[in-house]
C-alpha cells in the first residue's frame, strides 16, 4: 500500500506535517518504537509509530530521523498524546532528510493504525501471491512441472509467512518448506485428516499438536476440483494427498481460503503427473504377473524382469532378488472396488517412511486385479565376501511395514474397511516368483484372520499352525472357541477368577507349574486350584497334549 492511502483514511486520524512529494512510497509493514536507535529492528519500508519518549531535547531529533532515513523506512508518524503539538525540530529534521512525517491525533491508538496497515499489507501480498500461483498453475498445466510442490510452498513461506507441508495419506512428507515435521506429527495429521474426511466434516480441518495449530486441506487428484466429490469418498480417501499449514484457518477471510484452494489445485497437477508416470511401472508389473500366473516358461519371465529392473532400479542394472507383496482392501458392504485403492496404498506403504519427496515411490511396481493389489519389489544385492553368494539388501518384513502407517490408515478405514497384507520371502530367480506370489497370498489370508483394521503377515509365519487357521470356516471357529472358552469367560465374569489369563500363561510356560506361578505372582497351590477349575468347567485334561493344543488354538482364534 502507499502512504497516500493512509492519509486518505479518515479513521486513522493522520495529519501530514511534511513530505507531500514522498507520499507514493510503498508501506511494507509497521513498527512502534521509542528507542533512540531502533535501526536493528528495521528492514525498510516500515511506517514507524513513536510516542516521542526518546526525545529529551531538540538535539535528539536529527540523529533519530537520520537513522530512520538510512534504514529506508517509508514514513514517521508521531503521537500528540505525550507532547501535544509535534516539535518543530522534528518537523525540520524530517524535511531535511526527505522523510514524510505525520501527526497522530491523541484520540487514535497506535494499535488501530497497526491493525489497519497489517491487514492492508497482508491482503495485498496475498493478492500478489494469488497472481503468482495462478501463473504457475497455467505453466504447470501446459508444460513441465517447474519445480513441483516445493516451489509453491516456498511462495507461501516467503509471501505469507506460512509454513506448509504436503503429506501422503500414510503421513509421509512429500514436500515442505523449512524444517521437516517429526514423523509422529505427520502420522497424527494424516490420521486426523482421514478421520475428518470419513465423517464428512467440511474442511479445512484443524488440529492442535503440542500447542501448535495446523489447518489441513485436501489435495484431490485425478482432475477433480476441490468442490467435486467422487461417487463414494472411500474410493479416494486413502490415496489423496493433503496440505498441512501451520496456522489456524478458522478465522481466515474467503480470499485467503480461496488462495489455499488454488495452491492445492496446483499441487494436484503435480500429483496427477506422478500418477501418469507410474503407468509404465504398473504395466510392467501387470505383464510379469500375468506371465507368472499363466505358467509361462521361466526364460520368458526372466526376460521380462530384465526389462523391468532398469526402470525400477535406475543405474543398478538387474535385480538379483525379488519379493512379492499382496494387499487387499475390503469394505463391509462390498460395493466399492478395493483393487485401485489397495494399489495406491501399496505404492505408498512400500516406501521407506524416512524418505521424503515423490521420487522414492517411483521405484515400486504394483498391479491390481479385482480387490487384490500385487507388488513386485526389486531388491539390490549386498556386497559379498569372496566365495560367498550376495544376499538381498533391505528385504521387507511384514511386522515393520505397517508400524508407522497403522494409525492414519485405521482412521481412513474407519469402521467399515480393512487392509490386509502379505509378504513373501525373497527369491533370486524367475522360477521362484510363482511360489513367492502364492506365499504372499497365503500370508495375506493369515493376516485377514486376525482382528484389527490394518493387519499384515509374513512368509515366516506360514511354517506354523497359523497357516491352517485362515481356512477354518467362521462358524466352525466360533463354535470351537465357544465350546472351550465360554464356560471360562462366564466363570471369570461371575467370580473375577482370571481363569482365561491363567490358561494363557500356563500354556505359554509349557505347562511348568513353577514358572507359571512365578509369572502370575501366585502360590503354586493357587495355580493348581485354578487349573483344576479350568479342567472341571471344560471337561478337559491339561496334562494331555491334545487338550493343550485345543486350548492353544481356541485362544488364537478367539
Amino acid at each position: 500500500m502507499r502512504l497516500r492511502a493512509l492519509l486518505e483514511t479518515e479513521a486513522l486520524g493522520l495529519r501530514l506535517l511534511g513530505g507531500e512529494e514522498e507520499l507514493d512510497r510503498t508501506v511494507r509493514g509497521v513498527m512502534t518504537t521509542d528507542l533512540r536507535d531502533p535501526s536493528r529492528y528495521l528492514s525498510g519500508g516500515e511506517l514507524v509509530l513513536t510516542g516521542l519518549a526518546w526525545r529529551r531535547n531538540s538535539a535528539d531529533s536529527e540523529p533519530f530521523v537520520r537513522i530512520l532515513a538510512s534504514a529506508g523506512v517509508a514514513g514517521l508518524a508521531a503521537g500528540e498524546a505525550e507532547l501535544g503539538d509535534i516539535p518543530d525540530d522534528l518537523v525540520s529534521a524530517c524535511l531535511r532528510n526527505r522523510l514524510p512525517l505525520f501527526a497522530v491525533n491523541e484520540d487514535v491508538a497506535f494499535a488501530t493504525i497497526t491493525e489497519y496497515v497489517v491487514r492492508q499489507v497482508s491482503g495485498e501480498r496475498a493478492g500478489d501471491l494469488a497472481a503468482v500461483v495462478d501463473r504457475h498453475r497455467r505453466l504447470m498445466t501446459s508444460g513441465p512441472a517447474g519445480g513441483g510442490p516445493d516451489v509453491v510452498l516456498d511462495l507461501l513461506t516467503t509471501d505469507l509467512d506460512l509454513r506448509a507441508w504436503v503429506l501422503s495419506p500414510t503421513g509421509r512428507q512429500i514436500a515442505g518448506a523449512g524444517e521437516p515435521l517429526a514423523a509422529g506429527i505427520c502420522a497424527t495429521l494424516a490420521g486426523e485428516h482421514l478421520a475428518a474426511v470419513r465423517t464428512g466434516r467440511r474442511g479445512p480441518h484443524r488440529i492442535s499438536i503440542q500447542g501448535i495449530t495446523y489447518s489441513l486441506f485436501p489435495i484431490r487428484g485425478h482432475g477433480r476440483a476441490p468442490g467435486a466429490v467422487t461417487r463414494d469418498v472411500r474410493e479416494s480417501v486413502l490415496s489423496d494427498w493433503l496440505l498441512a499449514v501451520e496456522a489456524d484457518a478458522g478465522d481466515w477471510p474467503a480470499e485467503r481460503l480461496d488462495l489455499l484452494q488454488g495452491v492445492t489445485q496446483l499441487i494436484a497437477v503435480e500429483r496427477d503427473r506422478r500418477d501418469a508416470a507410474r503407468t509404465v511401472r504398473r504395466r510392467l508389473a501387470q505383464e510379469v504377473l500375468e506371465l507368472v500366473q499363466t505358467g509361462a516358461p521361466p526364460a520368458e519371465i526372466a526376460a521380462r524382469l530384465r526389462v523391468a529392473a532398469p526402470v525400477l532400479l535406475p543405474g543398478l542394472g538387474a535385480a538379483p532378488h525379488w519379493q512379492v507383496v499382496v494387499a487387499r482392501v475390503d469394505w463391509d458392504n462390498g460395493d466399492i472396488p478395493g483393487g485401485p485403492v489397495a494399489q495406491s496404498l501399496l505404492e505408498e506403504i512400500l516406501v521407506d517412511p524416512s524418505l521424503s519427496g515423490p521420487e522414492p515411490s517411483d521405484r515400486i511396481a504394483v498391479a491390481h486385479a479385482g480387490d487384490e493389489a500385487i507388488a513386485l519389489v526389486p531388491l539390490p544385492a549386498l556386497p559379498a565376501e569372496p566365495g560367498e553368494e550376495k544376499g538381498p539388501d533391505s528385504a521387507l518384513h511384514a511386522d515393520e511395514l505397517l508400524t508407522t502407517v497403522r494409525e492414519p490408515l485405521a482412521a481412513g478405514l474407519a469402521e467399515d474397511g480393512r487392509l490386509t497384507l502379505g509378504v513373501s520371502a525373497a527369491v533370486h530367480s524367475a522360477e521362484g516368483l510363482r511360489g513367492a506370489l502364492e506365499e504372499a497370498r497365503h500370508a495375506r489370508r493369515v493376516a485377514a484372520a486376525r482382528p484389527g483394521r490394518v493387519c499384515a503377515a509374513g512368509h515366516h509365519e506360514l511354517a506354523s499352525h497359523v497357516l491352517l487357521l485362515p481356512f477354518v470356516p467362521d462358524d466352525v471357529r466360533r463354535a470351537f472357541t465357544a465350546r472351550l472358552l465360554d464356560p471360562l469367560r462366564d466363570y471369570d465374569r461371575r467370580h473375577r477368577a482370571e481363569l482365561i489369563p491363567t490358561l494363557e500363561a500356563f500354556l505359554d510356560c509349557d505347562g511348568s507349574w513353577t514358572r507359571c506361578a512365578t509369572r502370575l505372582h501366585l502360590h503354586v497351590n493357587t495355580l493348581r486350584y485354578r487349573v483344576g477349575r479350568i479342567e472341571q468347567l471344560t471337561a478337559r485334561d491339561l496334562s494331555r497334549l491334545e487338550d493343550k493344543l485345543d486350548f492353544f488354538l481356541a485362544l488364537r482364534m478367539s
